[in-house]
C-alpha cells in the first residue's frame, strides 16, 4: 500500500461510513509489467498465488471473516480486470468485486492499438520485438514514447497467448500487421465481456458488483465497461453499480472510496 491508498483508507474509515473491515493490498507485478492476475507459463501462476495463497495468509493472520460472503476483490486498470475475472473463476473465494476501468471488450480497447504498436516495431527496432526489448533493458524504463505501448502487447500476450514452454505468441505479425485470428481468439476467451456467458452462476451468486470507467479513458475502457454491464444484465444480474464520469484512464484514485464503501457496506 503507497502512502497515497493508505490515506484514501484512512480518511473513509475515520469518516465512520463503512463498518471496519480488513485492507489486503496485493502485488502481482512481474518483470513485463501486471499480470492480469492470470496463470501463465510466461510470466508464472499469479491467480493461484493470489487466490491459494494471499487469501488463507490473511485469514491466518488476521480476524477476518473467512468465508467467501465476507470477501470482496477490487482493482483499477488490469487489478480491475483481476477483480472481474476472479470471482468468475473462484466464486467459492469471492462474493462481491469491484473494477474500476478493468480491461474488457478487448477489440475496442487492445485491437486499435495494434498498428501504431507494428509502425514503431518497424521503424524503431526493423520489425523485432527481441531488439525492442533488448534495447530496453539497457536504458531507463518508458524513457521512448513508443516503449509503454510496445511493453503492453507483450505482457498481455504473455497472459493470454502463452505457448506451453513459456514463450510468447503475439496476436499479430509483428512485420505484415496481419492479425493472427487463432492467437486472437485465445485473447477474447479471456475477454471479461466473453466470459460472462460462460460464468453464469458464478455472477449470479455475487452479493455486490460495481463498475465504473473514465468517459474519456485512453483505451475506450468505458466502452468495454458499458458492454461488461450488459452482459451481466443478459444473464440476469442487474442490481450492479454502474457509473461513468468525465475522467480519462488515470487519476481516478479518488473513485476508490465510493467502491470500497459500497463493498464493505454488502459484505460487512
Amino acid at each position: 500500500m503507497n502512502s497515497q491508498q493508505r490515506g484514501i483508507a484512512d480518511d473513509l474509515f475515520a469518516s465512520g461510513r463503512v463498518p471496519p473491515c480488513i485492507l489486503a493490498f496485493v502485488d502481482c507485478w512481474t518483470s513485463l509489467g501486471g499480470s492480469q492476475f492470470l496463470d501463465s507459463p510466461a510470466t508464472g501462476k499469479y491467480h493461484s498465488y493470489f487466490c491459494d495463497e494471499i487469501v488463507s495468509f490473511v485469514d491466518a493472520h488476521y480476524r477476518t471473516k473467512a468465508s467467501r460472503d465476507h470477501r470482496a476483490v477490487a482493482g483499477k486498470s488490469s487489478g480491475g480486470y483481476g477483480a472481474m475475472i476472479t470471482p468468475m473463476l473462484r466464486p467459492d473465494l469471492f462474493c462481491a468485486f469491484a473494477t474500476h476501468a478493468g480491461d474488457a471488450l478487448f477489440e475496442c480497447s487492445y485491437l486499435p492499438l495494434f498498428p501504431a504498436n507494428i509502425r514503431a516495431l518497424r521503424e524503431e527496432y526493423g520489425g523485432s520485438y527481441a531488439r525492442f526489448l533488448e534495447e530496453h533493458r539497457k536504458r531507463p524504463a518508458l524513457s521512448k514514447p513508443s516503449d509503454l505501448s510496445l511493453l503492453g502487447d507483450w505482457a498481455m500476450s504473455a497472459c493470454y497467448s502463452p505457448k506451453a514452454d513459456g514463450s510468447i505468441e503475439l496476436p499479430y505479425d509483428p512485420v505484415t500487421g496481419r492479425l493472427r485470428e487463432e492467437v486472437w481468439a485465445r485473447w477474447l476467451e479471456k475477454d471479461p465481456v466473453r466470459m460472462v456467458a460462460r460464468h453464469a452462476d458464478a455472477l449470479r451468486s455475487l452479493r455486490a458488483v460495481y463498475i465504473d470507467c473514465g468517459k474519456r479513458d485512453e483505451y475506450f475502457i468505458d466502452l468495454g465497461a458499458t458492454a461488461f454491464r450488459a452482459a451481466l444484465a443478459d444473464i440476469g444480474v442487474a442490481d450492479v453499480y454502474f457509473e461513468l464520469f468525465d475522467a480519462t484512464h488515470s487519476a481516478i484514485e479518488y473513485r476508490y472510496p465510493i467502491s470500497l464503501e459500497y463493498l464493505a457496506q454488502r459484505i460487512a
